[in-house]
């Protein structure tokens, strides 16, 4: 089956949408400002991985996951402590606490490598989410492109506000000018990845195809085929499904 080919599904899939996918897929093996091409899709893998960890498992039916120590199912390609970011980040993230966040910069991690694993498993658990939806299986991971990461840092980006540094709409300047379009309310989850800004990009473009684009957040009259009203019944949903905190 061909890494993006939803014919099998019981549904047909709008052009906008297999177009966002290819964009992701694209995304997820291109190297980062942080990470390379190879490590990013490794990401991914040890993401969809998650499920089937003992650790993840054992943890899960903890009252704490801290309660449970071990060490994660990998396939040694990535370190431990960006595995521990990538299963929790998806198999656990209704549980994740700032002082986790904390040990795993003690481990290592900057804030925008960190910023930026979430940014890769969140982006690929939606279109895996999407296919598993339709019944059909993910998309087959493709090879890598070369390159090194970039190593950008916005200078706009402020703390203050969640765990990590963001970029305020009023920080949206030279580099990352539009990066929320014109939007005159930018919630918090949608600058959540902006330490990365390609990762925000790309959550936009997620988004906007999935949902509604930002700019029409506050409006709730914006509709696809549903109404306002049923979207945000089934986003609210499925957000609970996956232990969204926000």
């Amino acid at each position: 089956m061909d890494e993006l080919d939803y014919s099998a599904g019981p549904v047909a899939v709008r052009d906008d949408l297999r177009e966002t996918h290819a964009f992701l897929r694209e995304h997820l093996r291109s190297p980062g400002c942080w990470w390379s091409g190879a490590e990013r899709l490794a990401m991914v893998r040890a993401a969809r991985g998650a499920a089937e960890c003992r650790l993840c498992r054992e943890r899960q039916t903890a009252l704490s996951p801290n309660a449970v120590q071990g060490t994660h199912d990998s396939d040694g390609t990535l370190p431990e402590n960006v595995v521990e970011v990538v299963h929790r980040v998806r198999s656990d993230p209704g549980r994740l606490s700032r002082h986790w966040y904390e040990h795993r910069l003690a481990g290592g991690l900057s804030d925008a490598a960190y910023v930026e694993i979430v940014g890769v498993v969140a982006l690929s658990a939606g279109v895996d989410y999407f296919a598993r939806a339709l019944g059909v299986p993910p998309f087959a991971l493709p090879e890598p492109k070369s390159g090194a990461p970039s190593g950008y840092r916005p200078a706009g980006a402020v703390g203050g506000t969640a765990w990590v540094p963001m970029v305020e709409p009023e920080g949206a300047v030279g580099p990352e000018l539009g990066l929320y379009g014109n939007a005159p309310f930018v919630p918090n989850i949608v600058k959540a990845l902006s330490l990365v800004p390609d990762e925000a990009r790309a959550l936009r473009r997620s988004s906007d195809t999935h949902y509604v684009p930002v700019e029409q957040i506050p409006d709730p009259s914006a509709r696809r085929v549903l109404d306002r009203m049923q979207m945000e019944l089934v986003a609210s949903r499925v957000s609970a499904l996956n232990q969204c905190f926000y």
